[in-house]
């Protein structure tokens, strides 16, 4: 038994001391200085590791307050809804190994389709796995419909052959911030494709910034986003890849769109129409912007930049609509201008391939009384330009009230 485990034991037989540090206030030394009178130091500092990330969890995992947490673990876990979404596509009722399980979040997702083996080295962290499933069992947030067991391995070492595998890599071995690039990542990109190359069929998690591209042949990556932001990159292999190399999925709608990126085209225009488009940002990162484009008839500003423009507001999560005000060019006294004439009571400044320092540009901004004003720094036929617009609700919400008065 590890140092690490003991001290995960001993915390497990003292819920005295966490109620205690969650009814303390100060500073976090006055706050061990007083719980040193009573606990061991080392038991102190780490209740208060536990206690952090699960203030952290709060929102985010289901009984957060009782989960058995670390700060690395947290961050690197799968969000509860991403493990949901991609737990679905597993089919039921077939054993899956969960590689590098964690804290457990993607082996609860997968019990809920049948049997799970979740496989971690570090024996501490499997401890964590162990209470937070257990946890969720108790308080209905799984539902398993299949034993679950453990193992305390290394996953390089495992005989995959022709199984089912969920693996979450370490992004951080022997660093401060995770690694971008797969080569990095333990297993590293040889050991990933080995897997992809062994097992039956599976999902690979992965950063949605890293360096996937070209590298897992005959597979699906899908780019899974939640409230706007692109969460993984989850390359599907074997028997659970799809036909298409790319997908891209907008959570919490669900809306999930499949495609190989070459076979659509959407133009180009340097003319803007009633609406300037935001992209998802999974769209954006798998490629499947001109296949969105293509599909809502819309037009792309410039073939370097991913806003696009069209007449109406499509009924599609993959785009967020704006009502253009104005159309002005790159000049902050131009913009001034309008906006003296035009003022808005807040700014939202949005802009994906030009410097802007949207904190120093709010802050010039004249400010009145009138709805909250979008500010996109876009490239229109590789000219800067600046979009004043406002948001789809806000317009939804002007029509109605010009209905009511009869305007």
């Amino acid at each position: 038994m590890t140092d690490e485990v003991k001290l995960l034991n001993a915390l497990k037989t003292s819920p005295a001391l966490f109620n205690e540090l969650r009814g303390s206030f100060g500073s976090e030394l006055a706050i061990q200085q007083k719980l040193r009178r009573r606990y061991d130091a080392a038991l102190v500092r780490a209740a208060i590791v536990v206690q952090e990330a699960r203030t952290k969890a709060e929102g985010k995992l289901p009984n957060a307050c009782q989960l058995w947490l670390t700060r690395v673990g947290l961050e690197q876990s799968t969000a509860w809804e991403v493990a949901q979404h991609k737990a679905r596509r597993f089919p039921e009722g077939q054993h899956v190994l969960d590689l590098c399980s964690g804290i457990g979040v993607d082996t609860a997702a997968l019990l809920s389709r049948g049997s799970v083996t979740s496989v971690d080295v570090d024996p501490a962290m499997a401890l964590r796995c162990q209470w937070n499933i257990e946890t969720w069992m108790e308080c209905n947030a799984v539902n398993a419909g299949g034993a679950w067991q453990q193992d305390t391995t290394d996953v390089l070492g495992l005989n995959l052959s022709e199984k089912l595998v969920h693996l979450d890599p370490d992004r951080r071995k022997g660093r401060d911030r995770p690694a971008k690039r797969l080569e990095h990542y333990h297993p590293d990109l040889q050991g990933m494709q080995q897997l992809v190359q062994t097992a039956g069929g599976g999902a690979l998690k992965l950063g949605p910034a890293s360096n996937f591209m070209q590298k897992f042949p005959q597979s699906e990556i899908e780019l899974i986003s939640q409230n706007g932001e692109c969460r993984e990159a989850t390359v599907w292999f074997g028997s659970l890849a799809g036909e298409k190399s790319f997908r891209a999925t907008v959570l919490p709608s669900g809306e999930s769109i499949s495609a190989d990126p070459l076979d659509a085209w959407c133009p180009t225009t340097d003319t803007f129409s009633d609406y300037i488009l935001d992209p998802d940002p999974a769209v954006v990162r798998s490629g499947l912007l001109d296949t969105v484009g293509e599909i809502h008839s819309l037009k792309r500003l410039d073939k370097e930049d991913e806003y696009l423009t069209g007449a109406k507001i499509p009924d599609t999560a993959f785009v967020q609509g704006f009502a253009i005000e104005a159309v002005l060019g790159n000049n902050p006294r131009e913009l001034k201008r309008f906006l003296r004439a035009n003022p808005g009571r807040d700014y939202e400044i949005k802009c994906r391939h030009l410097s802007v320092n949207a904190n120093t540009v709010r802050r010039q901004l004249p400010r009145g009384d009138g709805p909250i004003k979008v500010l996109f720094y876009v490239r229109r036929a590789g000219k800067a330009t600046v979009v004043v617009a406002r948001r789809k609700k806000t317009e939804e919400l002007l029509c109605k009230l010009r209905r009511r008065v009869g305007f």
